[in-house]
């Protein structure tokens, strides 16, 4: 068992981590106030599976493995860009719909969370970031027999935010609002993920033809 300390900053980074603003945030956003907190619940668990991936990533590099070579994030970074930019331009082209249906219905939100958590732009960098400012300046003192505990707590961290988002979007203020402009909301959301499709691609695709020429 190792320092609870360590267990409590590592269920906070797991909290922040689900907490910071993202495409998967805005999306599960909206498929909450417009379908309801059973649809959104099954986005978030979808969800679920990408944050412990990138999380468990970032706690092993900060335990001092070697990283994974960045060709399979600029791979990654170019399928998320793709997604999010047909998303995007899905979102943008939105119109509102003569039988007053939700403008974008999901009609597997648990496999659209899936989907997205694994390809998170902001996966590994926020995860690396948020995990390191709390653990880091203890790395030293922590071999691989933590990881286990240090993951666990991290998924309390993760169950906490998410039930946290999931009680805010099916609120009755909430969904009252988000219907009332729902249209611009989801536009804007649709141009926001093509803002995030821009950094991922930009990202990904120098790397990429670094690689080929190399």
């Amino acid at each position: 068992m190792i320092d609870p300390a360590l267990l409590l900053a590592s269920a906070l980074a797991g909290a922040a981590y689900s907490l910071t603003p993202g495409p998967g945030f805005l999306a599960m956003l909206g498929i909450g106030a417009a379908q309801g907190r059973r649809a959104g619940a099954a986005f978030i668990g979808g969800h679920f599976a990408g944050d412990v991936v990138w999380s468990g990533l970032a706690l092993v590099a900060i335990l001092g493995a070697r990283q994974i070579g960045v060709v399979v994030f600029d791979v990654l970074g170019l399928i998320c860009g793709v997604y999010l930019a047909r998303l995007g331009l899905a979102s943008l082209l939105a119109r509102p719909r003569a039988d007053g249906a939700p403008v974008v219905a999901v009609r597997h939100p648990l496999r659209r969370g899936l989907v997205f958590g694994l390809t998170n732009p902001k996966g590994y960098p926020v995860a690396v970031a948020t995990f390191t400012a709390l653990l880091a300046g203890q790395a030293e003192r922590l071999g691989w027999d933590a990881l286990p505990w240090l993951m666990g707590a991290a998924c309390c961290g993760f169950l906490v935010a998410d039930v946290i988002l999931v009680g805010i979007v099916g609120s009755g203020s909430v969904r009252a609002v988000y219907r009332r402009h729902e249209l611009w909301i989801v536009r804007g959301s649709g141009a926001l993920f093509l803002g995030f499709a821009g950094v991922a691609l930009a990202g990904a695709v120098p790397g990429l033809l670094g690689s080929v020429a190399g």
